[in-house]
């Protein structure tokens, strides 16, 4: 994984050379600033990635299974997470989502509405397995 980190920091190197060269060439702010924002947005990734693979090390004990030459597949076999069976509480999200931008739209009001929506169906969401058949 500290290989993705540093493929990232490549990728923001790239996009800094190439802001660089595509101002002095056209002069034109808008490209500019669009690749500005690039080489900030893969510094971001790539320093998220390399903090995440430093703390999974050190919670570890040594190199992660990816990162390490003598390792096995059967190395990294075992538990991987929870992943959701399903759920419907994203739907509703995104419906509270959408009341909001038409009340921005068509009124106020409607936006209110969809304001206290997205509230109940996120408190919903993040609760979902607090509760339930599916609780743990």
């Amino acid at each position: 994984m500290r290989v993705q980190a540093f493929l990232f920091y490549g990728c923001a190197l790239f996009f800094l050379v190439t802001t660089v060269v595509y101002w002095l060439w056209s002069g034109e702010w808008t490209g500019t600033t669009a690749l500005a924002m690039s080489v900030g947005l893969a510094a971001l990734v790539g320093f998220y990635v390399h903090v995440q693979v430093r703390r999974m090390e050190r919670a570890n004990g040594g190199p992660l299974y990816e990162d390490d030459p003598e390792g096995d597949i059967s190395d990294a076999a075992g538990e991987l997470g929870f992943f959701s069976p399903h759920s419907w509480w994203p739907l509703y999200v995104a419906l509270s989502a959408t009341m909001i931008t038409l009340g921005v739209v068509f009124g106020w009001w409607l936006a209110i509405i969809g304001a206290a929506a997205a509230l109940m169906t996120t408190i919903g969401l993040v609760f979902e397995y607090y509760r339930g058949h599916f609780a743990h």
